[in-house]
């Protein structure tokens, strides 16, 4: 089951979802993150940072797993997961996260840094709260259409459509790689809480089919719907078809304080 949450708009949904990790490192300060890329998240990581640059928490204890980065790619490449955390949150923190675990694209042998990095986030404890956002079609990391439930860490193919829609990101290489590395289903959901942000119209069939069901392999999503505790944030674009349900829609004051 659910816990919704729609807003009017994406920066509130934003705001919403950066509060949650706050309130979390607030509780426990030395809590492992299981953090995500994408643009939603770049706005996520610009309140995150801003608020610990004002002293409103400190990321010091924590530990960081990132979900996925693409295969081949090394962590200094502009392109790569690595690069797009440090010049989105690591590096505009005062005080760096005490552990960050992103998986090495150009590890020699990915199938061992595929194992090792699950044991790492064994050897941590298992996260405690897992921030994900959805693809259009409905893959959460790069679990793409036809992921097993009791997947784990490991190489995955990339749709066409994933491909294409990363490509106008890309700031040295000349297109997205054909594979990538990602926590696999059954990793994500080992997390204690999971939070989904969603935003924007473009996601809103895929959103519909996450949050309507029926669970099925060809939307990853749906997995989600197993786990105990998901916060599912969206803003009122992303959800525009979710008609006839319950949606408690909410308002609240950009960015305000935790």
């Amino acid at each position: 089951m659910y816990d919704l949450m729609i807003y009017p708009d994406a920066g509130q949904a934003e705001s919403a979802a950066a509060r949650i990790i706050i309130e979390q490192v607030r509780k426990k300060p030395g809590s492992v993150l299981g953090l995500a890329t994408g643009k939603t998240m770049i706005n996520i990581y610009d309140i995150l940072w801003k608020w610990e640059n004002e002293g409103e928490v400190s990321f010091s204890s924590v530990k960081t797993f990132n979900l996925d980065e693409y295969l081949g790619v090394a962590p200094e490449n502009r392109d790569s997961f690595h690069s797009y955390m440090r010049r989105s949150f690591f590096m505009q923190l005062q005080k760096k996260p005490a552990e960050v675990h992103i998986l090495d694209g150009s590890a020699p042998d990915p199938e061992l840094e595929c194992r090792e990095f699950e044991r790492r986030i064994k050897e941590s404890g298992g996260i405690d709260l897992q921030i994900l956002g959805l693809g259009r079609n409905g893959h959460i990391g790069f679990n793409e259409p036809g992921s097993p439930f009791g997947s784990r860490t490991r190489v995955i193919d990339l749709s066409e459509s994933t491909r294409l829609y990363y490509m106008k990101n890309l700031l040295e290489l000349r297109e997205v790689p054909g594979q990538a590395l990602t926590m696999g289903i059954a990793t994500i959901l080992e997390a204690r809480e999971i939070v989904l942000v969603v935003t924007g119209a473009a996601k809103a069939d895929a959103f519909h089919k996450v949050i309507n069901g029926p669970v099925d392999v060809d939307v990853p999503g749906t997995a989600l719907s197993g786990h105990h505790c998901v916060k599912v944030i969206a803003d009122q674009a992303a959800a525009q078809k979710l008609h006839g349900h319950d949606i408690k829609v909410l308002k609240f004051k950009r960015a305000t304080r935790p």
